[in-house]
Formats: C-alpha cells, structure tokens, sequence
C-alpha cells in the first residue's frame, strides 16, 4: 500500500505520515467543533466534510483512529478573549430568554442534525468544555508552576515572552514574526493594567458580575480562556503528545497558535506532529457576509429558501461539492458550480449502479484494458495519498466512468478484462464513493426514508385512533401537536385521518 503523505502546517511541509504508535496502528486525531451559539454555517461544514473525509481515508487503510471534535459551549467571547466580556452563549440566551445549556442543547441538537444529513461519521468522542472544568483548572494550575503563567485580579493570564526568550517556537504555527505576535494580540487595548504585556493571553477569566456561566477556581469565580479547553481535552484523551490537530485555516492564529504554546507551559512538549487546516469558503466570489446579504445556511441551501439561488440543492450534491476542491485550497460556492455538482453526482451514482450488476462471462485476459483499469484505480488512491486529493481522485474516479459507460453500451466487451479486475473495479469503485467520500445514494435513501416514515405515520394515527375511541382526548390532541412541532400536520376526514408533510 502506498504511503500516505500529509501537508504539515507546522513544517509547510509534505511529509510521510507515520503515528506515534510504535506499530503504527493507532491514529488520534482531534478536530476543533463548533461553538454552539447559533446554527453551523457553510464554512464550518466545509471544515468538518474534510476532516470527515481525513478520518474515513484513514480508517479505510486500517488504521485504528481515536477522532475527538469538541464542543465549544464555554469561553469563546465576541471579539476578545481576555476582557471578561460576555460570551457569545451568554449574549444568545439573554436574547432568546434561555438558559445558556438551553442555547448549548438546541444548537448542539441542529449541528448533529446537519453533519448527519451530510453523511459525517460521528467522532469517537465529543467532549465539552463544560465537563472538563476541572482539567482545564489543573493545566493552569501545571502552566504557572512551570513559570508560564501569573494571576491579576482573579485573572490568570499566559507568559507569551517567556517562551519568546526561550526561543521555543511561539509564532512557528502562523508565521508570524516575533515583533508582530508582540504587537498583534487581539485585545492589545484592554486589560493592560493587568497584563504584563500585550501579547499575553487569558487562560481563566475572572467573571464580571452579570456573567452567567461561571466556575469555582483557585483565583475566584471565572471561566476558562477559550484556547484552554482545546490543550486540556486534547491532551486528556490522545495524550501530551499525538497525531493529527485539524481545524480552520482562520483557528492557526490566535487560537492554535495558543495551544501549543498552553502545551509547551504544562507539560514542555509539542502537543502534535501533524497540523492540517481546512481554507475558506467563499459564496459567489465574496467572503460570506450577513451584513452584506451574502450568506446562505445549510437549512435554505438544502429547502431551496435562499434568495441567492434559484432552486433547492441536497445535502449530497454540497458534499459531492466540496470534494471538488483540495481541502486547502479556497472553494466558491455559485448556483452554476451546485448545477454542476448535482449531474455529476447523478453521474457517478448511475455509474455504480451499472457496474454492480455487471456479469463477467467471459476468460481472464490481460489485455491493455485490464492495464489501463487497473492503473486508474491505482491512480485515485495514490491521489487520496498525496495529502487528501479528492479533486484529482474524483477525476480519475470519473475515467473509470467512461469505461463503465463502454462496458453498459456494449462499446467494449468484457471479455478485455479479468475477472479479477472486474471485481476490483466493483469493489473500489464502490469503496472510494461511498466509504472514503461518504456520498450516500439518496434516490435509495429517500425512497427507504419515505416508505418508512409511512410505515410509522399509520402505527401513530392507529394509537391516536384508539386513543380517541376511548375518549382520551388529551392523549390524541397531544400526538397530534407533538407532529405538528416536528413538521407533520394530521387531517381527520370521514373516512379516518390522513397526514401531510408542513
């Protein structure tokens, strides 16, 4: 099998991939989540597609992955991680009048909802920041006896010159050069009555008096600074020291750039050995911009609500999309690029379609066909080796749908091919489209997914029936509100009740 070689972000350099794991077996890879403050956008579901599509690849050459993503349901502020200013959770549950777990619960359920109609893989664990208090304490607690941290006023805040004068690599991550990490904190204007310098960052927060979400801390009442709970997570499930760090390309600074430098301060290692960051998404050309009116959700995308396209695209052809581009290259989502992807996603599920029930009748021969088949399937995982190349590998995945389309037309025999190959076409075929890239058929899907719901519509408009038979007015009117919330409206006629999707 061929090596799988990854882009370091860290080193700017493509590398052989080996694990920590002396056998090479095991692969912890930990990814940043979503703050669940408001519905995930398109740009965090690109991120997610690729490091879904990261973790598939690595599990289809058998690796044994432990895939941690956070939740970020604490210490993420608006604009400053350092002032004590209210969170973006707490900012949502004032405005909808709800408790901060409440926002937590309700945007954590929509996430979920979304990456399951994107086909993602569910990680291996999704730990919060919430339920890891008390690991983030005891890191501050290690950081400041190692001499990397001090404590202002309630406030424990991260030695950044110290590592500078160390030499021990602060600014290697992003790039940036010492005199701007000096001068480019983001919250260089606040808090430097407290702060020993601009560059330091918080790593707890003493909490202000209306700040809702709050914790008991050696330094008072507060709340951990938001690259914390990364480094503690991170470093209590994989480990001081592991494989794969994945996250957006906008997270290299301040924040990953912060956790190593957290790492370093509690334990003097470098907590990873492979850094990969995800690009941007662009709508039309633009940066996504509410402000501007350039900003499409995944819930308009896939009803067709949004004005800024014409028609509804499903959560397959966004994800057929995205594979279109190298998960580090800038990717521009158009109404004309969606029209594209749905036929050729149409096209490679057709094409599989025709393969699977090929029959092979014929003798084995080692023609140039059976070279030529055999060279392209080789061609699209060399292509998933060389640093996740799904653009490249969807290419040659479409040569081989020329062929296929030669084979179903009777334009070619398969009498050129072996068997042999034939069942490594099949195979492959099907393992790169469904395993390693998660699309899902959804002509399939929709058909079982439809068939089914009916199946359980005319279990529950059975009970509501005999419900109202015995008079149990309250059950029957709660069965039928309950569907109303979820979408499904039930209609009593002469002839026994019926339902419609809202």
């Amino acid at each position: 099998m061929k090596k799988l070689k990854i882009y370091n972000s860290f080193s700017r350099e493509l590398s052989d991939f080996s694990s920590i794991d002396p056998k090479n077996e095991y692969v912890g890879m930990y990814v940043c989540g979503p703050t669940v403050y408001n519905e995930v956008h398109l740009g965090n579901c690109r991120t997610f597609v690729s490091f879904d599509i990261v973790y598939r690849y690595l599990l289809h050459k058998a690796y044994k992955v432990r895939y941690v993503r956070n939740i970020t349901d604490v210490g993420h502020l608006e604009g400053d991680a350092d002032s004590g200013a209210e969170s973006k959770i707490d900012q949502r549950a004032r405005l909808e009048r709800l408790e901060p777990m409440e926002i937590v619960q309700k945007y954590s359920n929509l996430f979920h909802h979304v990456m399951q109609q994107l086909n993602t893989l569910p990680p291996s664990i999704e730990p919060t920041a919430t339920g890891h208090i008390v690991e983030q304490i005891e890191m501050v607690k290690q950081i400041i006896a190692n001499g990397y941290g001090y404590e202002k006023n309630g406030s424990v805040y991260f030695n950044t010159r110290k590592l500078i004068e160390e030499n021990k690599g602060y600014g290697t991550l992003s790039g940036k050069l010492v005199d701007d990490l000096l001068n480019e904190s983001r919250d260089n204007l606040k808090n430097q009555d407290e702060k020993e310098h601009p560059s330091d960052f918080a790593i707890w927060v003493k909490a202000s008096p209306t700040h809702i979400m709050r914790w008991p801390s050696p330094w008072g009442e507060g709340f951990p600074g938001w690259h914390l709970e990364c480094s503690a997570m991170s470093t209590k499930y994989l480990g001081q020291t592991f494989d794969i760090h994945g996250g957006g390309m906008d997270l290299q600074f301040p924040h990953h750039e912060n956790e190593i430098a957290q790492n370093l301060g509690a334990c003097g290692c470098q907590p990873v050995r492979y850094w990969m960051h995800g690009n941007m998404l662009v709508l039309n050309g633009k940066k996504m911009s509410k402000s501007d009116g350039n900003y499409i959700m995944p819930r308009e995308l896939f009803a067709g609500s949004s004005p800024l396209m014409t028609k509804a695209y499903s959560p397959m052809t966004l994800r057929f999309f995205m594979l279109q581009a190298h998960y580090r290259s800038t990717l521009n989502i158009t109404e004309e690029a969606m029209q594209g992807a749905e036929i050729g996603l149409q096209r490679l599920m057709e094409a599989n379609a025709v393969l699977q029930e090929l029959q092979y009748s014929g003798e084995a021969n080692n023609t140039d066909l059976d070279a030529k088949i055999n060279s392209i399937i080789d061609a699209a995982f060399g292509e998933m080796d060389n640093d996740f190349n799904t653009p490249n590998a969807l290419a040659e995945l479409f040569g081989l749908v020329s062929e296929i389309q030669k084979f179903h037309n009777k334009q070619q025999s398969l009498n050129l091919i072996s068997e042999a190959t034939l069942n490594r076409l099949k195979d492959s075929f099907k393992a790169l489209i469904f395993d390693v890239f998660g699309l899902m058929d959804e002509t399939a899907a929709n058909d079982s997914s439809a068939e089914m719901l009916d199946g359980l519509m005319q279990m529950i408009i059975e009970f509501r029936k005999e419900a109202r038979e015995q008079k149990n007015w309250a059950k029957s009117d709660l069965i039928r509100d309950e569907l109303l919330k979820l979408g499904i409206q039930i209609k009593d006629g002469k002839e026994g009740a019926s339902w419609t999707k809202l």
